[in-house]
């Protein structure tokens, strides 16, 4: 029963379900990435090697029907596909960042005491850690 306790409190933890979303996600987004290489993208390279099918290339390795095949060209689609994630991927994180770079609070506008060099609020007129005052002029009357 402790073990069933243990394993149900850690399912329910947030990290897991967000992980379990992202694989599925990602398996997901892998098959966009993979149709988007091997429509898109491999026969665009196909013109670039003059109508060769980039996917198919290979070299084999013997002779007869059961030699053994090097199919590098397939390899070469992986990779693209690997460059395609990691460029998507890299844009999103850079959108993310962005959008929780314009979420963050502006920082407190503070200045330097010119006495005691400690960051104090722009508006104050009297350093709250030397007691100097800065701005005398700023100062009401009654309370100076």
């Amino acid at each position: 029963m402790k073990i069933a306790k243990e394993f149900k409190e850690f399912i329910s933890r947030g990290n897991v379900i967000d992980l379990a979303v992202a694989v599925i996600i990602g398996g997901a987004f892998t098959a966009i990435i993979n149709s988007l290489v091997n429509d898109l993208i491999n026969p665009l390279l196909s013109l670039l090697t003059g109508g060769y099918d980039f996917a198919s290339l290979s070299i084999a390795l013997g002779s007869g029907e059961g030699a053994a095949v090097l199919s590098y060209g397939a390899f070469i689609a992986a990779i693209i596909n690997f460059l395609m994630v990691a460029l998507v991927v890299f844009f999103l994180v850079k959108g993310i960042n962005k959008l929780a770079r314009k979420k963050e609070e502006e920082p407190a506008a503070v200045k330097d005491c010119p006495y005691c060099a400690e960051s104090i609020a722009k508006d104050a007129v009297r350093c709250p850690r030397c007691t100097s005052i800065l701005e005398p002029e700023r100062i009401p009357e009654e309370l100076r």
